[in-house]
């Protein structure tokens, strides 16, 4: 199908995905407390835990459905996704009970695999030049979904009911369901021909150490990014100094990261493609931290609004890098699964995050855990730097599979080269010669040193003691 129309579905489906995740996050501890009975006391421990089960469970599911993705459909896996995760936000809005929300987001865990699905269908349909476009625009898709998500569930809850947002976020997911069945084509996959053998095993991409360096880089990021999600209406009220309106405030709070995000996503995608994705990704980790730190100095609600809106400008570049590494670092045939893990270890940040942001706001300070999510992207991107890899590759972004025919390409190149050397020299082709014993010291220095300037133009080495490179 049209990489174009592909993209505008994907980007709608993102958008809508991410609007029906983030419409509750301003309310959850208020729909806890004030719908679902839940003592003040007890609503951080609460809301971590609602928060994490959801994505412990998908981490470990996000694999076994980005393999299935591969094998089977990557189209109807994103189908699955998207009805069953419709279902469970209906389901979240007649809930009495917070045992019943936790049941409710298990099952939500059970249904994920949305995300890296699209992700690998516009990795499949994306122009390899066009890829780290479609990647940013995707995801500033995403960031739009959250920008629109926490202001229209702020606002549907104070001016309606929170119950009345899970049931928009259900008919989010139920439009986005609509589209990928009547608008999204996949592929046929191609099929051995009769007697043909079968290709031989791929290896584990789990095996190449940049696709683990840039998981473990996902899933720490989700981690410092839900250490502050389930405390910020909290920190909010703490500067209002109040709880007037604060679902309505959390929300707008919530969003100006979302419109930096939008802003800024598209051109970080389009200066990997020119510049490299590494760079970029090591750019965007280093100003997300430190604006994470500075925004949570200030005591004045306004100020700590200016200061997320910029720290969202830095950290939109982060996982459209991630992603656009992952896509030119593993064979086309295994993106799904690699999309998997990249979801699963997300989602196991996920779960680590509330928890460790819950127990910092409950024993110490909502600030200090504010600061300290920011502050961990500061040592990761020190890690990645300094342990990057030595090898340099295209600074385009292109996918393996380019690579390597490039990569060929320039070889085949080299040795027609050094052959043309040879056949001009001696008229004989290279496996003919014999330059072995007395018969190679009679030939003629000029003839020999054609040869030598050959193999030293093509490879950039002489070959002077007989050593090839």
């Amino acid at each position: 199908m049209n990489w174009k129309v592909a993209l505008a579905v994907l980007t709608a489906s993102a958008m809508l995905m991410s609007a029906s995740y983030t419409m509750l996050v301003p309310f959850l501890p208020m729909y806890l407390i004030n719908e679902l009975g839940v003592a003040q006391a007890d609503v951080n421990w609460w809301s971590s835990t609602i928060f994490s089960v959801t994505f412990l469970i998908s981490g470990i599911c996000a694999p076994i459905w980005g393999a299935l993705a591969d094998k089977k459909s990557r189209k109807l896996m994103a189908i699955r996704a998207s009805f069953c995760l419709a279902i469970t936000y209906f389901l979240g809005g007649i809930v009495e009970t917070p045992w019943q929300l936790f049941a409710v987001r298990i099952v939500q865990g059970l249904s994920a695999g949305l995300w890296p699905a699209t992700l690998a269908i516009m990795s499949a349909n994306a122009p390899q030049k066009r890829l780290g476009f479609c990647l940013g625009i995707m995801q500033a898709g995403m960031t739009a979904g959250g920008v629109l998500g926490p202001l229209v569930g702020g606002i549907l809850a104070d001016a309606f009911s929170m119950r009345s947002t899970f049931m928009i976020a259900a008919a989010g997911l139920t439009i986005i369901t609509i589209l990928l069945v009547f608008l999204i084509k996949e592929p046929p996959r191609a099929k051995p021909a009769a007697g043909q053998q079968a290709a031989p095993a791929r290896p584990s991409p789990l095996r190449n150490s940049v696709v683990v360096r840039m998981l473990f880089a996902a899933g720490f990021v989700q981690m410092t990014i839900l250490m502050t999600q389930p405390i910020l209406p909290l920190y909010i009220a703490e500067l209002q100094g109040s709880m007037d309106r604060i679902v309505l405030i959390s929300g707008i709070v919530f969003s100006v990261v979302g419109v930096s995000g939008v802003i800024a996503s598209a051109p970080w995608g389009m200066l990997g493609q020119s510049w490299g994705y590494r760079p970029v990704l090591y750019l965007s980790l280093l100003f997300s931290g430190i604006f994470g730190i500075i925004q949570a100095i200030p005591q004045d609600l306004t100020q700590f609004t200016i200061w997320r809106f910029v720290g969202g400008i830095a950290f939109a570049g982060i996982f459209p890098a991630i992603n656009a590494v992952l896509t030119q670092s593993t064979d086309p045939a295994d993106r799904g699964k690699v999309f998997g893990y990249s979801y699963a270890t997300q989602q196991f940040g996920s779960v680590i995050g509330p928890v460790f942001g819950g127990a910092l706001a409950t024993y110490y300070s909502n600030q200090l855990a504010m600061i300290i999510s920011g502050g961990l992207l500061l040592p990761l991107v020190a890690v990645l730097y300094f342990y990057r890899p030595k090898q340099k590759q295209l600074a385009t972004g292109a996918p393996l599979d380019v690579v390597t025919a490039v990569r060929n390409a320039m070889i085949a190149k080299r040795k027609q080269h050094v052959r043309q050397a040879v056949e001009e020299s001696y008229g004989q082709e290279p496996h003919e010669l014999d330059l072995s014993g007395s018969e190679a010291e009679t030939k003629e220095p000029a003839q020999m040193q054609h040869i030598r300037d050959a193999v030293e133009e093509s490879y950039g080495k002489s070959n002077k003691h007989g050593k090839s490179s």
